[in-house]
């Protein structure tokens, strides 16, 4: 027999009350009103369910402070904003290539040559989405191209139509190429991924955190479901120290996954300013337990991080 969800919806003054009952320090009552007016009960729960000693009755540990709460949530806020940041430069940079070197090897309509990709399901997926990204668009050369070329019953060429598309389509298109298509491999080398083996698994994973970015989701101590393939002997500068190599079973932290980001930021821009930047983020919140991203002692100096 299931029984149906009861609980009543809590007044803001009640969710403080509640907190407090349970073991959370809340000094300044009038400003977690404000939080809670602007930030959900719910949300916030997320950060503050690491400090209870008994998650089922929701009893917090000793000293839990809704302060340390709130630095929690802004910290995760600002990271969201710094990889959303590093993640565009590689979109656009990913975007740029595809459309350079397919456009050269096969012609403009690349994307809709069905003999190119390995899955044909998915790429009729993947260019439905883009028709309706491109009826959609509001884009003044996307509108001039369908009135100007009215008979021309094709896709826009790539460079118009792939400006209209997403991180993830992207990544799904380089991933779906067949291995014979030279651009795959091309690509993988001027990121410094070697082959084509490697490199779709990373822009997996890079677009999955770009969407837990661009919805606000917790990036702090989440499991992140993306497995990555590692390169044995990475071409440009990686971690030098064995025990600093995430093992398989560490790959659902953040640690990897910016460590990939900062080492394709390397080969589109050096000199980056990602490693500085992640830096003073972990100064201006240092109660963040950075194990819940799987950072590494002296991650600052590993040669990927130190370009």
């Amino acid at each position: 027999m299931h029984t149906m969800f009861s609980k009543k919806p809590l007044t803001i003054k009640q969710q403080i009350k509640q907190l407090q009952d349970r073991g959370l320090t809340i000094s300044k009552t009038k400003l977690a009103e404000k939080y809670l007016s602007n930030i959900s009960y719910y949300r916030l729960g997320e950060y503050w369910y690491v400090m209870q000693s008994d998650k089922l009755n929701h009893v917090f540990k000793p000293n839990s402070n809704f302060d340390d709460v709130i630095a929690l949530y802004n910290f995760d806020a600002e990271l969201r904003l710094l990889l959303f940041e590093v993640i565009e430069k590689i979109e656009i940079s990913l975007r740029t290539k595809l459309i350079y070197h397919l456009s050269h090897e096969v012609d403009p309509w690349w994307f809709q040559n069905f003999d190119l990709f390995t899955d044909s399901m998915a790429l009729v997926k993947t260019l439905s989405n883009l028709q309706e990204e491109l009826t959609r668009s509001k884009d003044v050369t996307i509108k001039n191209h369908f009135k100007n070329h009215k008979d021309d019953k094709r896709f826009p060429p790539a460079w118009k139509s792939l400006e209209q598309t997403s991180f993830g389509a992207l990544s799904k298109l380089y991933g779906n190429l067949k291995p014979s298509v030279q651009s795959k491999d091309s690509i993988a080398v001027e990121f410094g991924a070697v082959n084509h083996t490697y490199l779709p698994s990373w822009l997996q994973s890079i677009a999955q955190i770009r969407n837990f970015c661009a919805h606000h989701s917790r990036l702090w101590n989440r499991n992140l479901p993306g497995t990555v393939k590692l390169l044995s002997k990475p071409p440009n500068p990686w971690i030098i120290k064995t025990e600093n190599v995430p093992k398989q079973h560490e790959f659902q932290k953040l640690y990897i996954h910016m460590t990939l980001m900062k080492y394709l930021l390397n080969t589109i821009q050096p000199n980056n300013d990602f490693k500085r930047q992640l830096y003073q983020l972990f100064n201006k919140y240092p109660k963040v337990d950075q194990n819940a991203l799987g950072m590494k002692l002296n991650w600052m100096e590993e040669p990927v991080w130190k370009i």
